[in-house]
């Protein structure tokens, strides 16, 4: 029997926590490129319900430009090897990322820590959840009559997801960090939640933490699209 014969119940566990990074190859600017900027706008006019409340129009036409975006790119390797490494091992990625190309490149389990751009949600019924590929406008309303807005959890708001994926990562028997600063919370406080003694690898072309800050860590300094195929093919290589 191969080894991607076997139950998901006998694989080990990986768990990949992804970032910005792990879609900047694929085109889309990261909060780091553009010295704390996304996409020439202050982040707290954008995506915070201050900013919302304050201008719901350029907020919605905001992320428009960006959902117009998502749907002109692609995966990158990197995003496809993960996929590669679900043949191997058991995988959930758990991501900061609101894109969907972690699923346009096959991935199986995908948890979406901030939102999602494809989505919208009822300001009036955060429960009703739609998917949305075209342009949102103010006058456009959940079947209750309130305003849609970007199924994005934005600046200031709870992160609904949070304990879903701590609970993901204690269950980790490898774990990789893709793609982010490490210096956005709650989200970067999830490492602490693995196992100790576990394998940890952390992927960025300009690392904010060291070997040395953390228990059996590796760190690959180099893009997603990258790094990535380099390690997911030594671990492949490790299990056969």
């Amino acid at each position: 029997m191969y080894l991607y014969d076997r139950p998901k119940m006998m694989q080990k566990k990986v768990v990949v926590l992804t970032g910005a990074g792990m879609s900047a190859d694929s085109g889309i600017k990261t909060f780091r490129d553009a010295d704390g900027l996304w996409e020439g706008h202050d982040v707290m006019e954008v995506a915070s319900p201050y900013g919302f409340a304050r201008n719901p129009a350029a907020v919605l036409d905001f992320y428009n430009k960006r959902r117009s975006q998502l749907l002109e790119v692609n995966p990158n390797p990197g995003h496809k090897m993960l996929v590669e490494l679900e043949q191997h091992f058991n995988v959930t990625i758990i991501t900061q990322n609101v894109d969907d190309l972690h699923e346009r490149a096959g991935s199986s389990h995908v948890l979406h820590l901030h939102g999602e751009l494809l989505k919208v949600r009822s300001t009036g019924d955060t429960s009703m959840v739609l998917e949305w590929k075209k342009d949102l406008n103010l006058g456009d309303t959940c079947p209750k009559g309130y305003q849609l807005r970007p199924h994005i959890v934005w600046f200031g708001e709870e992160v609904p997801l949070l304990s879903e994926a701590s609970q993901i990562t204690e269950t980790a028997d490898i774990l990789i960090i893709i793609g982010t600063s490490m210096q956005v919370y709650p989200a970067a406080g999830l490492l602490n939640y693995a196992r100790q003694g576990i394998p940890k690898y952390f992927i960025d072309p300009k690392p904010s933490i060291y070997e040395s800050d953390f228990e059996n860590l590796t760190v690959l300094q180099n893009t997603a699209a990258k790094g990535v195929p380099t390690l997911v093919a030594d671990l492949i290589r490790k299990e056969l």
